[in-house]
């Protein structure tokens, strides 16, 4: 698997000279596998720019097929939908699989941000690609792109969002044909002490790479708990308590400069050294960095 970082900023974009090294679009991250299929996980700003980059392959020729997972309709995770070309090229076909509790909800959900008094486009329906927006049922795998994918909800403020546990079997003839696990948890709202809900921690259990929010750093978490996020502490006591590979911080906060997240990213390694994580790779999300497991 190739994990590519389009968009890694939180709630709204966040441009400018002082967000360049890291980027200032919001959540958009890319999955090519060992297959050639691509999962597209959440559709915020950064979307934009992967479609760019897709058209000048079989997408631009209306012959591309992708998997989108959603983990929640929040502004920042679908303003990109409306900028990405390669839905407005016929023969293109794009999956959506979300929240929502049922197709219909979810797809009324998307609807909602193309109504003419938020966008030209009036309607999904104006999309000549396919557009199939599906709900995902909570724990129970989902087969795609060569890919064994499942989803759990976890808090996200006064809602929910999903995390997904995504894995791709190894060839044969590999050592063991071991599989490679990616997870994604974005958004994750913490309680006010206890440490990780233990089932968060079975779920991203000894994951190759987890992708976690680490919006905050802890100070400035401690006066915004009710908006559902992470600081980097809590992604590395994660990261710590599941055993995983390496841990990505993710869904900066809009407010925070380069200086910023650098002062985030070198916190979030104390944390896992003084956790016993110190054999756990960190790895800041940056907007156009590739990862490969």
């Amino acid at each position: 698997m190739k994990i590519r970082f389009w968009g890694v900023r939180g709630s709204i974009p966040a441009p400018g000279p002082e967000t360049i090294r890291y980027g200032g679009n919001t959540s958009c991250v890319s999955v090519h596998t060992r297959s050639g299929g691509l999962v597209i996980i959440d559709m915020g700003t950064g979307l934009m720019h992967l479609g760019d980059e897709l058209l000048a392959g079989p997408f631009g020729a209306g012959a591309g097929s992708a998997t989108i997972l959603l983990s929640h309709a929040h502004w920042d995770h679908i303003q990109g939908l409306g900028f990405f070309g390669p839905v407005f090229v016929p023969g293109n076909s794009f999956a959506v699989w979300g929240p929502g509790g049922s197709s219909e909800v979810l797809e009324e959900i998307l609807e909602g941000q193309m109504d003419p008094n938020f966008s030209p486009l009036q309607t999904l329906k104006n999309f000549s690609a396919r557009f199939d927006v599906q709900a995902m049922r909570l724990g129970v795998p989902l087969t795609a792109e060569g890919l064994t994918i499942t989803a759990r909800e976890h808090p996200h403020g006064a809602t929910t969002a999903l995390a997904f546990r995504i894995t791709e079997r190894g060839e044969p003839g590999e050592p063991g044909e071991a599989s490679r696990t990616f997870v994604y948890a974005s958004d994750v709202g913490q309680p006010t002490a206890g440490g990780p809900d233990p089932d968060a921690v079975a779920f991203y259990r000894g994951a190759d790479v987890l992708l976690h929010d680490a919006t905050y750093l802890p100070a400035d978490q401690a006066t915004r708990r009710n908006r559902g996020f992470s600081s980097y502490e809590d992604a590395a006591a994660a990261a710590v308590a599941a055993g995983v590979g390496r841990l990505v911080t993710f869904h900066y906060d809009q407010d925070y400069s380069d200086d910023d997240v650098d002062e985030l990213v070198a916190g979030c390694r104390r944390a896992l050294d003084g956790r016993g994580g110190a054999a756990i790779g960190l790895v800041p999300a940056r907007e156009g960095d590739e990862l490969e497991i």
